[in-house]
C-alpha cells in the first residue's frame, strides 16, 4: 500500500469516471456539448449574479447541499429533498436512471435533515434520525447489506440516532447522536478506521469505542474526523500526505493530527484535506497539483496555513479545488479550475484564495466537486464549473464558470 500504489489506483478512479460517463452516452443518454462561458470579470460577477429580478423565482430556500462527482442535491427548509445531474446508477433517488438537467423531487417526505453526495452515490438523515443511502453499491457503500444499486432511498438498518453522513467514491461513515463512530464500503486503503480488515463490508462497522465523535468527512481512500474536545483524526491512505501526519504511508485507525484542539470543521477532498480552527484561520494539506491546499509548492504532509486571514468560516474541498467563506460573506475558491469550477470567469487553475464575484451573502451552504454549489443569505442556490450531465441544474449541459442562480420548482 504504498505512493506508486495509491497513485496508480487514483488513475483508474479518474479513468473509470470518464469511461462511466462514454458509457452513459453509448447507451443512449443525451448529452449536449460542452461550452464554459466566459462570465464577466470576478469583480462584476456574472449577468446572473448582477441580476436582482430573478432572486423571487426561487421557491422555498435551501438548507443543505452536496455535490456528488456528476450530480447535486438539496435540502429545502420545507424538508423536501431534491436532485438533479447524473442518474447512471440511481443516485438522484428518483426512481429511475435517467439524468435530470434540473431538479427533481426525491419521494414525497417533508423530514429530510442532512445530505451528501459520493461520486455515483447520496446518503441522507431525517429529522427522525434514520439514515437512507441510494445510488451506487458496487462497493457495499450504501450500508444496506448489499451491493446492488438503488434508484430510490433505503433506510440503513433501523438505528434512529444518525446525526451526519458522509460519503465518497467508495466507502461512508456517520456519526450518531451517541458520539459514535461507523463507517462503511471499501476498506482497501484502510479508510474504514477498523484497521487492515474486513476489506470490504456492506453494513456499518462501529470504529473504536470512542463516544465524543462530532463530525466525519470522507475523501477518495482517506477520512478524517473532529472530536467534541476539538481534536482532529485521520485515517486510510496518506499517499500525498492528505492525513496531515508527515508521512506518506498510511494508518489503519484513527490518529490525532498534530496537538491543536481548537479544530471547528474539517472537509476531505479526493487527496487532500482542508480544515477551519476557532481563530479563524484556514490549513489545507495533501496533494497539491492544482495548488488545491492553497499555498506552499508540492504535497504538503502536514497542516500548512492558507495566507493569514483570521477570518474564514468555513470550507469545502473535493476532486482537487477547495472553495471557503469568511465572516464578511465572501466567496473564495482555489485549486483546478478546467471546468471553471473556481468561479472567477476563468477555467485557469488558482495555487491560493481567489474572490468569486463581490457578494457578501455567501453564509449559507456550500459544496465543492467537478462543479460547485452554495447558498446565500436569503437561502437562494447558485452553482457553476462543470455541468457535463447537468449537475448546474438549469435546464443545460453548459458549464458555467460564475455563479448562477439555481431556480427551484414550487
Amino acid at each position: 500500500m504504498n505512493e506508486d500504489q495509491e497513485g496508480r489506483l487514483r488513475t483508474r478512479w479518474r479513468r473509470a469516471a470518464r469511461t462511466a460517463a462514454a458509457t452513459a452516452v453509448s447507451l443512449g443518454v443525451a448529452i449536449l456539448a460542452i461550452g464554459v462561458t466566459a462570465g464577466a470579470a470576478v469583480a462584476g460577477g456574472s449577468p446572473a449574479e448582477r441580476s436582482t429580478s430573478n432572486i423571487s423565482l426561487a421557491a422555498a430556500p435551501v438548507s443543505r447541499v452536496a455535490a456528488g462527482d456528476l450530480h447535486t442535491c438539496v435540502i429545502r427548509t420545507d424538508g423536501t429533498l431534491w436532485c438533479w445531474g447524473n442518474n447512471f446508477n440511481g443516485q438522484l433517488g428518483d426512481g429511475t436512471t435517467t439524468n435530470r438537467t434540473g431538479p427533481v423531487r426525491v419521494g414525497t417526505a417533508t423530514t429530510w435533515a442532512r445530505i451528501d453526495a459520493g461520486k455515483t452515490n447520496t446518503c441522507a438523515v431525517r429529522t427522525d434520525g434514520t439514515l437512507w443511502c441510494w445510488g451506487g453499491n458496487s462497493n457495499g457503500q450504501l450500508g444496506d447489506g448489499t451491493t446492488t444499486p438503488r434508484t430510490s432511498p433505503v433506510q440503513i438498518g433501523t438505528a434512529t440516532t444518525w446525526a451526519s453522513v458522509s460519503t465518497s467514491s467508495n466507502h461512508t461513515c456517520a456519526v450518531r447522536t451517541t458520539g459514535t463512530l461507523w463507517c462503511w464500503g471499501l476498506n482497501s486503503h484502510t479508510q474504514l478506521g477498523t484497521g487492515t480488515t474486513p476489506l470490504l463490508t456492506t453494513t456499518p462497522l462501529q470504529v473504536g469505542t470512542a463516544t465524543t465523535w462530532a463530525s466525519v468527512t470522507t475523501g477518495y481512500a482517506h477520512s478524517c474526523a473532529l472530536r467534541t474536545d476539538g481534536t482532529l483524526w485521520c485515517w486510510g491512505s496518506s499517499s500525498d500526505g492528505q492525513l496531515g501526519l508527515g508521512i506518506f504511508s498510511f494508518r489503519s485507525t484513527p490518529t490525532q493530527v498534530g496537538t491543536a484542539t481548537t479544530w471547528t470543521g474539517v472537509t476531505a477532498g479526493y487527496v487532500h484535506t482542508c480544515a477551519v480552527q476557532a481563530n479563524g484561520t484556514l490549513w489545507c494539506w495533501g496533494e497539491n497539483g492544482y495548488g488545491q491546499v492553497g499555498a506552499g509548492s508540492g504535497p504538503q504532509t502536514t497542516p500548512l496555513q492558507v495566507g493569514t486571514a483570521t477570518t474564514w468560516a468555513q470550507v469545502a474541498t473535493s476532486v482537487d479545488t477547495s472553495c471557503a467563506t469568511r465572516t464578511d460573506g465572501s466567496l473564495w475558491c482555489w485549486g483546478r479550475n478546467t471546468d471553471g469550477q473556481v468561479g472567477d470567469g476563468t477555467t485557469t487553475h488558482r495555487p491560493a484564495p481567489t474572490r468569486v464575484g463581490t457578494a457578501t451573502a455567501w453564509t449559507g451552504g456550500l459544496a465543492v466537486s467537478h462543479h460547485a454549489c452554495a447558498t446565500r443569505t436569503d437561502g437562494n442556490l447558485w452553482c457553476w464549473g462543470d455541468n457535463f450531465l447537468g449537475q448546474l441544474g438549469d435546464g443545460t449541459t453548459t458549464a458555467r464558470s460564475t455563479p448562477a442562480l439555481v431556480v427551484l420548482p414550487d
